[in-house]
C-alpha cells in the first residue's frame, strides 16, 4: 500500500489536538525552542512501522489484523492465541511477565491491530510481547526529548507543516524537505539535501533570533573628518586589512544610527592603528578606550603619544588622581573610567572586549549616554572563523583584520620529556643573546589531579639554575609589576596564562607551554604570540606527558594564521554561541558545521535580506 504524506499525518494523530496556546507553550519551553522551525530541527531518532505485515521475518517487528480465540495465563507468561486476518493463520503470542494493564489489552472474541517480533521456533511462528496499536497504516516517528513520545507526536504532529515553517520565512522546499523527514513515506537514513535542509533551517532560526536582538540607536555624533593626512603621516603602511576595517568603521560614523562593530584581529594584526584611526575619524568629538589592564592602557596610552601627537590624551587608571578630562580630546582608561564622571563622548570603544563582562561593556555605553547614543566599537584579539563572523554579523557589524603588518618567525615544536636537555641548552643560548624566555605553567599550586608540576614546585628549580626568574599568576595582585620588572631586566618568566594578553614583552624570544595538550588551540596562539613581536626569530614549544602523535597540536604547530587556527579549534572543540555568550567552548548547533558549511551560511544572509 503506498501512503501519501497527508494519509501519514492524518493517521498518526491518535487524540485531539493539545488543549490550548499555554499547554502549547509549556511544551515549547520544556524543549527550548521558540518557534516552529526550531521544534522542526527536533528529528526522530527512529521509525515505527505500522503497516500491516504480509509475511512473517524471523526476529522482526510485524503488525497483524488479529482475533484474539484463547486465552491461557501461567504464573509467568500469558499466552494468546491469534487468528490473523492479513496472514490468514493462527499464530500465538507470548508476553512474559505480564503486567495488569497488559492482560486487560486481549479479551476474547475481539479484533484489533498488535505490534510484536515475530520469532520462529521449531517450525513453530510466534509473536513475542505483543501490544495493542493505534494508528495502523502508518509509519510513526519515535523522538527523545524530554516529552512523552506520544505528547511530542502529537506536538509535531500539530505545529509542524509545510504552510507552518513558510509563515516563519522558510522556503518552500526546504519546508517540504523539513516536513518529509517527520512524515516520511519510507524511512531512511538522513541524505545530503535533508541534511542541507537541517542546517538551513537550524541557521535561519538561530540568526533570525540574533537580527531582533540588535537594536538601532539613532545618533546626532557624525563624523566629517578624513583619515587620509593621517595614514599618510605614519612611518608605514597600512595592511589591505586595517584600510578596510577603517573603511567600515568610516562608513559606520557617517550614519545615522549609532555605529555597533567588532573588530578581530589576529595577535599583532595592528589593530592600535585602527583604533586611532577611529579617533581621528570621530573628530572634533571625543573619543573614549577602555583597556583590561593598566599595563595594556599605558602601552595604548604611550602609542597615542606617538601617532596622535596633535590631540590631547588622557590616562585614567585606579592609580591616577580624579579631576576633570573636559578638555582632553581622547580618553584611554581602565574598569577606573567605569568610577570616574566622564564628560560627553561621541565614541566609546574596548579593546580586548571578550576580557569585559556584557554588564561592564554596557555601563561603559551608559557612561556617556547623554542626549544621544554614542557609537561603539569592540576590538578582540581572538580571531574567529569567517563562517561565524558571517553568522554574528546578524547582531552586530563585522570586521575582520586577518593580515599582519609582517610575518612572524616561529618554530613551533612539541616536546617531551627526553628532550628536556635540549630544551635547557636552547634556553641558555637565548638568555647570552639577551633575549627573554617565558614558561607557562598550568596552575599555580600542586594538584593530584593534573600530571605537571606546578609553578610553586617548578621555581626552585629556575631559581637556582638562572639568574633574574620572575614568577606571576593570576591570583598575583602585583602581576602587572611583575610584569614591567620582567620586561626591563628578567631572564625567565614564570607564569600562568595571565600573560595571554597583556605587556608588550620585545625582547621575548621563546615560549614554553606546560601540559599544552590542556588548552585550547586561540590560548596557545595568544600565548605565541607573545613572542617575536619585533621580528626575532620566535620559538615556541609545546611540552606534553601524552604519548604518541597529538593530532591537535602537530596541526597547532604547521599553521601561524589565527583565523585558520580558529578554524581548526572548530575542528577539534567545535562551535560556540553569541547569544548565549559562550564563543569559545560548547557546541549549540546540531546540524551545522561552521568549517564546512559558509556556502549554507550565504544562503541564510540573502533568504534573511543581511
Amino acid at each position: 500500500m503506498t501512503l501519501s504524506n497527508a494519509m501519514v499525518k492524518s493517521a498518526i494523530l491518535a487524540t485531539p489536538l493539545l488543549p490550548n496556546n499555554e499547554e502549547t507553550a509549556k511544551k515549547l519551553h520544556t524543549l527550548g525552542v521558540s518557534s516552529v522551525t526550531a521544534l522542526s530541527l527536533l528529528v526522530p531518532s527512529s521509525f515505527e512501522d505500522r503497516r500491516l505485515s504480509h509475511e512473517l521475518t524471523h526476529n522482526s517487528m510485524c503488525v497483524i489484523d488479529a482475533t484474539v480465540e484463547h486465552i491461557v495465563r501461567t504464573p509467568k507468561t500469558l499466552k494468546i492465541t491469534f487468528f490473523v486476518h492479513n496472514l490468514e493463520a493462527t499464530l500465538e503470542g507470548v508476553i512474559f511477565a505480564p503486567r495488569p494493564y497488559m492482560i486487560h489489552q486481549f479479551s476474547k472474541g475481539t479484533r484489533a491491530f498488535f505490534s510484536g517480533k515475530a520469532v520462529l521456533e521449531q517450525g513453530h511462528w510466534q509473536i513475542m510481547q505483543p501490544v495493542k496499536i493505534t494508528g495502523i497504516g502508518t509509519i510513526v516517528p519515535i523522538y527523545k526529548t524530554p516529552l512523552r513520545v506520544d505528547v511530542m507526536r502529537r506536538l509535531i504532529q500539530t505545529l509542524v507543516s509545510v504552510e507552518s515553517l513558510c509563515s516563519e520565512g522558510i522556503p518552500h522546499a526546504i519546508a517540504q524537505t523539513l516536513y518529509d523527514i517527520h512524515f516520511p513515506i519510507q524511512p531512511k537514513p538522513l541524505d545530503e539535501q535533508q541534511l542541507n535542509a537541517l542546517k538551513f533551517a537550524e541557521l535561519y532560526d538561530y540568526m533570525g533570533r540574533l537580527r531582533h536582538k540588535r537594536r538601532f540607536h539613532p545618533t546626532h555624533y557624525r563624523s566629517s573628518s578624513s583619515v587620509n593626512k593621517w595614514m599618510k603621516s605614519l612611518p608605514f603602511e597600512l595592511t589591505s586589512d586595517q584600510k578596510n576595517a577603517i573603511a567600515d568603521i568610516s562608513n559606520d560614523l557617517r550614519a545615522p544610527n549609532a555605529a555597533r562593530r567588532m573588530i578581530v584581529g589576529d595577535v599583532g594584526s595592528g589593530k592600535t592603528m585602527v583604533i586611532f584611526a577611529s579617533v581621528v575619524l570621530m573628530q572634533p568629538n571625543r573619543s573614549l578606550l577602555m583597556a583590561p589592564t593598566t599595563i595594556l592602557a599605558n602601552q595604548l596610552y604611550e602609542e597615542a603619544q606617538k601617532y596622535l601627537p596633535y590631540l590631547k590624551t588622557a590616562l585614567v587608571t585606579s592609580a591616577t588622581k580624579k579631576g576633570s578630562l573636559e578638555e582632553y580630546d581622547f580618553i584611554i582608561g581602565t574598569h577606573a573610567v567605569l568610577h570616574r564622571p566622564i564628560p560627553e563622548c561621541a565614541l566609546v570603544m574596548v579593546d580586548e572586549q571578550h576580557r569585559f563582562g556584557t554588564a561592564q561593556r554596557h555601563a561603559l555605553t551608559k557612561l556617556t549616554d547623554h542626549e544621544t547614543a554614542p557609537h561603539f566599537l569592540q576590538f578582540s584579539a581572538t580571531p574567529i572563523p569567517r563562517t561565524l563572523a558571517m553568522i554574528e554579523s546578524a547582531h552586530i557589524d563585522v570586521s575582520l583584520i586577518v593580515q599582519t603588518p609582517f610575518v612572524k618567525n616561529i618554530d613551533t615544536k612539541v616536546i617531551h620529556k627526553n628532550d628536556f636537555t635540549a630544551l635547557l641548552e636552547h634556553i641558555r643560548a637565548e638568555i647570552d643573546q639577551e633575549h627573554q624566555v617565558l614558561i607557562v605553567y598550568p596552575l599555580v599550586e600542586q594538584s593530584e589531579s593534573i600530571n605537571y608540576q606546578s609553578i610553586e614546585e617548578a621555581r626552585s628549580y629556575w631559581e637556582s639554575k638562572f639568574a633574574n626568574v620572575y614568577v606571576t599568576h593570576g591570583k598575583d595582585k602585583e602581576k602587572e609589576q611583575v610584569l614591567i620588572d620582567f620586561r626591563e631586566s628578567g631572564s625567565i618568566l614564570l607564569a600562568t596564562t595571565v600573560v595571554e594578553v597583556g605587556i608588550s614583552l620585545p625582547r621575548l624570544s621563546t615560549v614554553v607551554i606546560v601540559g599544552a595538550e590542556r588548552l585550547g588551540l586561540s590560548t596557545l596562539h595568544q600565548l605565541r604570540g607573545r613572542v617575536s613581536r619585533t621580528g626575532l626569530q620566535g620559538y615556541c614549544y609545546l611540552y606534553t606527558n601524552t604519548t604518541g602523535k597529538n593530532e591537535r597540536l602537530q596541526s597547532f604547530g604547521s599553521c601561524m594564521s589565527g583565523f585558520e587556527i580558529a578554524a581548526l579549534d572548530l575542528k577539534f572543540r567545535k562551535s560556540g554561541d553569541l547569544l548565549e555568550g559562550r564563543l569559545q567552548s560548547g557546541n549549540k548547533f546540531r546540524w551545522v558545521d561552521m568549517g564546512e558549511d559558509e556556502a549554507i551560511v550565504r544562503e541564510v544572509k540573502a533568504s534573511l535580506n543581511l
